[in-house]
């Protein structure tokens, strides 16, 4: 597919114009959050694609690739999580946790070949949901505890442990985490096209090959969200149910 770049930058400044329009006619105040966010995709997409290129011509590279993307994606979840530096080893595990499971079941299986060039863009988009998983779950568990402090209050009160006393708000927050990509998954080919099954047809596969994969994809998304989503709730409600967490 050949790319016109300079259609493209006036596609992406006009959706940029839309978002800063919308926020401002709506008073939320995340304009610059929205700018700077698309322009460090574009920086970053970038300079990713040229690493990603040398991790196909260097295999062995890609285990440092996914290093360095699950560590940014627990720096990412602990900022957004808002507990301090503290939880950035909770983050770490369940995010590895669950982009671990999701890859080594499709690994194991042999439903995709070993090498860089399926593993690195197949083990990416399993972290980045994995991220999106402790981010949502880590959030919501923290919001109900402090937003419901009395509950918890009540459970210590008659002899339930922090974990127990926040277990109610961690199987919601675990709930909500899920939602996103148990809608992409319900609605995918209804009302979504998913980019690796697009990616996979502009790349010319048979549109039965890209299916096959691209619901490979989304079931791994699932399995490694759910797993992260179980495993943040779980490291944090202790530390949760023992002192109030501040609200964001």
């Amino acid at each position: 597919m050949d790319l016109d770049v300079t259609r493209f930058a006036v596609a992406l400044v006009a959706l940029t114009l839309v978002v800063v329009a919308v926020l401002t006619l709506a008073r939320v105040r995340r304009r610059t959050d929205a700018v700077v966010a698309i322009g460090r995709s574009v920086v970053q997409l970038a300079l990713v694609s040229l690493v990603i290129a040398w991790a196909f011509r260097h295999p062995a590279a890609a285990g440092a690739l996914l290093a360095v993307m699950v560590v940014a994606a627990g720096v990412t979840s602990t900022r957004r999580i808002g507990l301090g530096r503290a939880v950035l080893p909770v983050a770490l595990v369940a995010i590895t946790a669950g982009a671990g499971v999701a890859v080594g079941v499709v690994l194991a299986s042999g439903a995709l070949p070993g090498g860089a060039e399926t593993v690195v863009p197949f083990a990416a988009q399993v972290v980045g949901g994995a991220m999106t998983a402790c981010s949502l779950a880590g959030e919501r568990l923290r919001d109900d505890v402090a937003d419901r402090w009395g509950e918890v209050e009540a459970g210590l009160a008659i002899g339930l442990t922090p974990r127990q006393s926040v277990a109610e708000f961690a199987e919601r927050a675990v709930t909500r985490a899920l939602t996103p990509a148990l809608d992409q998954t319900r609605t995918a080919g209804i009302v979504t096209l998913p980019g690796a099954f697009v990616g996979l047809l502009l790349g010319g596969a048979e549109p039965a090959e890209a299916a096959l994969v691209q619901t490979l994809v989304l079931a791994g998304l699932l399995a490694a969200e759910s797993v992260t989503a179980v495993a943040v709730t779980q490291l944090l409600a202790g530390r949760l149910g023992a002192t109030r967490p501040t609200p964001a």
